[in-house]
């Protein structure tokens, strides 16, 4: 998985009166979990802007006061009006101990059904999986090749090494939709045969 760089540094006070003077002055007030205690610390606000405003998840070298933590984000607040980041909770990794984090699909091949004019519908942009982070991948890549009009794949049907789905296995990941073109190509073809049975029975 993809990593990336943050630095931050222990907050002083706490509190909704210095987390809005940090806001004022550009920086987001944060919290690391996972150790023996909750870290709080802040962040420049320019640095997120990679983590958050990307399709990508990424792993975290976490540089707080000069200390290196591995960590994922686990939640970030924004603003309700303004497109600002009120506030991230960040969890911390270890070499031993499986994370829970939602990795984006994609989608690889060209469905059959596509070709008889069917229709590719994506259910699910990222999928929830447990996994160490050394396992993690940056993507899962779902296949959609052998799919026909009307079929779909499932999360019960993906494996991945080393990685536990955590969305319901019946859930369509992806599906091939018959569209009106499709099923108007589908009625002709079936008149088609029967004339042609028609002629043979004559």
């Amino acid at each position: 998985m993809k990593s990336i760089d943050i630095k931050g540094q222990i907050r002083e006070g706490l509190g909704k009166k210095e987390s809005k003077k940090l806001r004022n002055e550009g920086k987001v007030p944060c919290v690391l979990y996972g150790g023996e205690e909750p870290i709080h610390f802040f962040a420049t606000t320019g640095d997120f802007r990679p983590l958050i405003y990307s399709p990508d998840v990424y792993l975290i070298n976490l540089e707080i006061n000069g200390e290196v933590h591995s960590a994922i984000m686990q939640d970030v607040q924004f603003h309700p009006v303004e497109e600002q980041i009120l506030h991230v909770d960040f969890l911390k990794t270890t070499e031993e101990k499986p994370v829970k984090i939602e990795v984006p699909i994609k989608v690889t091949g060209y469905a059959k059904g596509m070709r008889s004019g069917g229709k590719l519908k994506v259910n699910l942009r990222r999928l929830r999986v447990k996994a160490l982070a050394k396992d993690l991948p940056d993507v899962i890549n779902v296949d959609i090749t052998k799919l026909g009009l009307g079929d779909s794949v499932k999360v019960g049907e993906l494996e991945l090494e080393n990685i536990e789905f955590l969305n319901s296995k019946s859930v369509p990941v992806v599906s091939i939709i018959i569209t009106r073109a499709a099923r108007a190509a589908m009625g002709t073809a079936a008149a088609g045969n029967d004339d042609e049975e028609e002629a043979t029975e004559e």
